[in-house]
């Protein structure tokens, strides 16, 4: 303060040259690189977007608890506008209010988009409101959603059921199908999609799906597109890429054009929060951001900073867990017990494997556990879990335990969910970061139970 007080003292400070001044969208250029050498990821996190000088020197970025932003002057109150409203591309470039922007959110946003090597990223409330996002800045009443099964049930039903009630359908496909069966069934919905008035306005992938694990074939999926579609008018592919993003893949490098995240598992990976992300291009992340700025379903600044917080050790802890799953499903793979593994270290399948060799740099964490038996014999399993917690989720930093056709998914009808594989004896099992062997001790003693 005292140096500041004798520039005052002596009339040296800053002169007022008419051009205005903001220190906060000024902030010192993060580095990228060292030396030619691209800095990774993991180091990134630790300070990517965030300059301490603009924050009284604070090593970490504040929580920014304020409603509204303060402008500098009228005009740049009107030129933020003009980018919030869209009258001006861009977006603000400025802090304008909590439901469009703030600096939690935008430096969470820098660093969520280095993962997938995203022109841009978006965070939300909850993985749900990221997905609901998407699908209303794309369909129109009288469009088609094309979809691979299975999805998580919560989208399923809002594809199904609640946009449905707008007069949007939908066709879907087995996550396994190949390019050709794909590309068959994006004729049938420009049909559909004709006969409505309307278009096919996105293919929506999961994959692994939830919770089969099954994958999709991003690839064949953007090569059945560009075979019905040419390269024009094209509806965009977007893919839910929770179960292994954004360690162990990465969709935008292999034809998706929105990638999206329930943060809530392994980017928050504690269990202490709900968030969703979205990332991709600019082209496609504008009309997003403008739906989500007018029915507000951003991510807070608190759990943003939470966010931050977690992506320092996302690496870390995904593979960890990643080392943990694989010794754990190496147990269980001939326990007599066991009637089979939807783990992608042991996928039987040539095609599925060919998808992960192709898509994959690791098998994730989480991963489906037939018990032999049914409902009877799942449950008295769950219920003698000792370490293991029952409660749906994952990615966090403690292994869980569910049985999805009776919770996460009973919402699901029973035919369908016997043809997406979603079985009575189907545990969805998400490991954690503790000792191996003490998981091993755990789920044997459980299945002697069975």
């Amino acid at each position: 303060m005292s140096d500041q007080n004798d520039a005052d003292k002596n009339d040296n400070g800053p002169k007022d040259t008419g051009v205005p001044v903001t220190p906060r969208r000024m902030p010192k250029a993060s580095i990228e690189k060292i030396g030619g050498r691209k800095l990774k990821p993991a180091t990134l996190m630790m300070g990517h977007g965030y300059d301490p000088v603009l924050s009284e020197g604070a090593l970490k970025p504040p929580i920014f608890l304020t409603s509204t932003f303060a402008f500098e002057n009228a005009a740049a109150g009107k030129r933020h506008f003009e980018g919030i409203t869209g009258k001006r591309p861009g977006g603000s470039e400025g802090l304008v209010y909590s439901r469009f922007n703030g600096p939690n959110q935008e430096i969470l946003e820098d660093r969520l988009s280095i993962w997938d090597e995203a022109e841009d990223a978006l965070v939300f409330s909850s993985g749900m409101s990221a997905i609901t996002t998407v699908l209303l800045a794309n369909v129109n009443q009288g469009d088609v959603v094309v979809h691979s099964g299975p999805l998580y049930a919560a989208t399923e039903t809002l594809i199904n059921k609640v946009l449905g009630r707008f007069g949007v359908t939908f066709l879907d496909f087995p996550a396994g199908d190949s390019p050709t069966q794909v590309a068959a069934l994006l004729e049938k919905a420009k049909v559909q999609a004709a006969e409505n008035g309307g278009k096919v306005a996105i293919i929506y992938l999961e994959s692994p799906a939830n919770p089969t694990n099954a994958l999709v074939d991003i690839e064949g999926v953007a090569d059945a597109r560009r075979q019905v579609f040419g390269d024009k008018a094209a509806p965009p592919i977007a893919i839910d890429n929770t179960f292994l993003g954004p360690l162990w893949q990465q969709p935008l490098k292999h034809g998706a054009d929105i990638v999206i995240y329930s943060l809530t598992k392994y980017v928050g990976g504690h269990s202490d929060l709900v968030a969703g992300g979205v990332l991709g291009s600019k082209a496609y992340m504008d009309p997003i951001r403008a739906i989500r700025n007018t029915i507000g379903t951003i991510c807070d600044p608190n759990t943003s900073w939470m966010l931050m917080r977690s992506l320092e050790t996302l690496e870390l802890r995904m593979t960890r867990a990643g080392e943990n799953a694989e010794k754990v499903c190496a147990f269980l793979r001939d326990h007599l017990k066991v009637d089979g593994l939807g783990y992608l270290g042991f996928i039987s399948d040539a095609s599925q494997q060919d998808i992960y060799d192709r898509h994959c740099s690791g098998a994730g964490s989480t991963f489906s556990l037939f018990i032999k038996g049914g409902e009877a014999e799942a449950f008295r399993f769950l219920d003698s879990l000792k370490i293991a917690k029952l409660a749906v989720s994952l990615g966090g930093t403690e292994t869980l335990a569910s049985l999805p056709a009776a919770m996460t998914h009973l919402s699901v009808p029973e035919e369908r969910r016997a043809a997406l594989g979603i079985t009575d004896n189907l545990v969805r099992i998400s490991i954690g970061v503790e000792d191996p062997d003490d998981l091993i001790a755990d789920f044997e003693q459980a299945l002697e139970a069975v």
